[in-house]
């Protein structure tokens, strides 16, 4: 916890150890803290430098503890002195970007990121510097970011940022798949699936885009694309993909029936992942049901709507409003 101000989870440990008994000697505190003497006293004396820790004045090799009110929020008011001053340092950086960018040159439009470790910290913070929307297209067999899963997703969308994904089928037989989709889901992120997206792709702001490379190299590689025609061309993939996906209603949010007589939470799972293309018997297998409960919920369906096909089902499940291409 105590990471923020520069402390290690030694040094936090000795401190909270400190403050629990007030004082000590090396030997008791480094056995307290199961620790050789050696790296006990090296915590002590980075919480010395810190103005967390003291010796002990009236005995020799006794430590005290500095008050946690008084050290700790003195540690914390600079802490935040620094932040102010990156913040200013960022917003003139900011500012002396734009004002060079105003006529990139065309090698600087985009940017190639090598290696799995570089992709995935230029992913994230793609996402995290976006500040209305983030589009993507998810495949099912990521290389250096996993489909949906990484917790940038979840820290933006709490900030407020929209989010549209189109994932590929596969996804949703991937074991996490459904868990991560009703997830996203829960957090009125947009989702929809198609067979196949034409690559992976996520577009921030309609302002920066990150494609990856393919080929044979031996490590992972990606373009980060700048404003540019190359961004409109991807932004302009994504969105022809996104208008032929079908959207993903995993649960009852937002789904509106009609005069009391429309299906329940159970059969719009079911009739959104039949839609997505999924077997009856994957369907059972995905929501922990039966299959003949899921043949009998389609039925239902079928008869609810009075239709004699499939086919005819989802188009009504269409016109009804209980699947829509767009937000109703």
């Amino acid at each position: 916890m105590l990471a923020a101000i520069g402390l290690d989870v030694r040094q936090e440990a000795a401190y909270r150890a400190l403050v629990t008994v007030g004082a000590a000697e090396l030997s008791d505190l480094a056995r307290r803290l199961a620790l050789p003497e050696a790296d006990t006293e090296r915590a002590l004396r980075r919480l010395e430098q810190r103005g967390l820790a003291a010796q002990s004045s009236a005995r020799a090799g006794r430590w005290v503890a500095a008050p946690p009110g008084v050290a700790l929020g003195a540690l914390l008011i600079q802490q935040r002195h620094e932040l102010e001053q990156a913040e200013l340092a960022s917003a003139l950086l900011t500012e002396e970007y734009r004002a060079e960018a105003d006529e990139p040159a065309a090698h600087d439009l985009v940017e190639v990121v090598t290696g799995a470790s570089a992709v995935a910290h230029r992913f994230h913070q793609l996402q995290l510097g976006a500040t209305s929307e983030v589009c993507a297209l998810v495949t099912g067999k990521p290389v250096a970011v996993t489909g949906m899963e990484n917790e940038s997703e979840e820290r933006v969308a709490m900030r407020g940022v929209a989010y549209r994904v189109v994932v590929e089928r596969d996804v949703l037989s991937l074991p996490s798949g459904i868990t991560e989709l009703t997830a996203a889901l829960s957090r009125d992120e947009q989702c929809r699936v198609v067979d196949r997206v034409p690559t992976k792709l996520v577009v921030a702001d309609a302002s920066l885009a990150m494609v990856p490379l393919s080929g044979q190299a031996a490590e992972p590689a990606a373009l980060v694309v700048h404003a540019s025609g190359l961004l409109e061309s991807l932004t302009g993939l994504f969105e022809a993909v996104w208008r032929e996906a079908m959207p993903l209603r995993l649960g009852a949010s937002g789904v509106r029936e009609e005069d009391g007589q429309g299906p329940d939470a159970i059969d719009l799972e079911v009739l959104s992942l039949l839609l997505a293309g999924l077997t009856d018997a994957s369907v059972a297998k995905q929501l922990d049901l039966g299959l003949r409960t899921v043949q009998r919920r389609v039925k239902g369906l079928m008869e609810l709507t009075g239709v004699s096909t499939r086919l005819q089902l989802g188009w009504h499940a269409y016109e009804r409003g209980w699947v829509a291409r767009a937000p109703r």
